[in-house]
């Protein structure tokens, strides 16, 4: 009896000594790939900055054929994702190089958990926000300006983001009601969130799901509509040619983005609630960082495709090369300061004439989608 014993307990031992050395293999892998991984988040986080800032200086002033509530709602997309290159990458690059998974939690990573839950929420209120501005803006074109007042667009930006920080105070606190840990396959500090799967899921039932279905539902409307029209228009006034597909060309992509860089995460998230597992490291990382993604792609599907944005780049861009390098921009060929403002009050009257000249079509379109809407 006392040598079956002693096989038993041996036996036990050999396999917490496996389970040991395997979880301390796996932890030096993660750490052999670190070096690698803050290179990808830099660079991420470069991309999305630069881009953002280069939005910020165009849209900080009028854009032609874009509403004030307009801008109001981009800049606050524009704000929510530079936070991505601002905050979130710097404050989860500082904790990856001072602290590591064995050290355990602490007051610093929650607050720093905090930021990154609070920053992508309020990015993915803030799409939502949008999304339902073009859908009043073109399915109730007469009435836009009392539905969409500038207090209500104002109010509407305030609670994307006023409301995540208060919905996720819980994680901020050391002592709450979640457990949080420094990862060290996705370089984060991540809520644990089978430490609480009601909080956990109703997290999703707050934010993603609810920004989702407005999404959703707002996009394909207006996609529908805009086939509805393109339709109408081919017949009436190309002879039955085919037009550019612009709602193809904007409104899937925008979709098709957003599901695919937010998805993995609140699947990885639902996953670790209900079943207590973490995945692979890897598809941890990307599923992690890919929202992060998400704020460089919003630069080219909601500014760079737009006509008149680019000409305001241009413009932009001009001017700041003249007034720092004047002798070069002569040398190159390049035209005078003068020169510039005086293509760009070109431009803008081109493009004040061309609104004009398509103000009488924009709004039977926007007439013809309220009135298809009715019947």
């Amino acid at each position: 009896m006392l040598e079956w014993q002693n096989v038993s307990g041996s036996g036990t031992s050999d396999n917490e000594y496996n389970l040991t050395s395997m979880d301390d293999g796996h932890r030096a892998m993660e750490l052999a790939h670190r070096p690698f991984k803050i290179v990808i988040i830099l660079v991420l986080g470069v991309m999305v900055t630069l881009g953002n800032i280069a939005v910020i200086s165009v849209i900080s002033s009028s854009v032609a054929g874009w509403s004030r509530n307009s801008r109001y709602f981009l800049l606050s997309l524009t704000g929510a994702d530079s936070a991505f290159g601002l905050i979130v990458m710097p404050l989860n690059l500082c904790v990856s190089l001072i602290k590591d998974s064995s050290l355990g939690p602490d007051t610093f990573c929650h607050v720093v958990a905090f930021f990154n839950a609070t920053v992508y929420s309020t990015c993915m209120y803030t799409l939502a926000t949008i999304s339902f501005e073009r859908y009043l803006a073109v399915f109730y074109p007469l009435r836009y300006t009392s539905l969409m007042t500038r207090r209500r667009a104002l109010y509407l930006i305030a609670f994307a983001w006023l409301f995540p920080p208060v919905l996720l105070l819980p994680i901020s606190l050391p002592e709450g009601i979640i457990e949080v840990h420094f990862s060290t396959a996705s370089l984060v500090c991540k809520p644990f969130y089978s430490s609480n799967v009601a909080y956990s899921l109703s997290l999703t039932g707050c934010i993603f799901f609810p920004c989702s279905i407005v999404m959703t539902y707002c996009n394909l409307r207006l996609w529908c509509a805009a086939k509805r029209q393109q339709v109408k228009l081919s017949k009436s006034y190309l002879n039955g040619r085919n037009r550019p597909n612009v709602a193809s060309r904007v409104l899937v992509p925008v979709m098709t983005v957003y599901y695919a860089c937010w998805t993995p995460c609140m699947a990885m998230m639902i996953y670790n609630a209900i079943s207590g597992c973490t995945v692979s490291e890897w598809m941890e990382f990307v599923a992690v960082w890919l929202p992060t993604s998400n704020g460089f792609l919003n630069c080219i599907f909601y500014f760079w495709i737009n006509q008149s944005f680019r000409r305001k780049f241009r413009t932009i861009v001009a001017r700041l090369f003249w007034s720092l390098c004047p002798e070069m921009s002569k040398a190159m060929g390049c035209m005078s300061s003068t020169g510039v403002h005086e293509v760009h009050r070109v431009w803008n009257n081109n493009n004040t004439l061309q609104e004009r000249a398509s103000s009488i079509s924009s709004t039977c379109t926007l007439l013809t989608l309220a009135a298809d809407t009715h019947v």
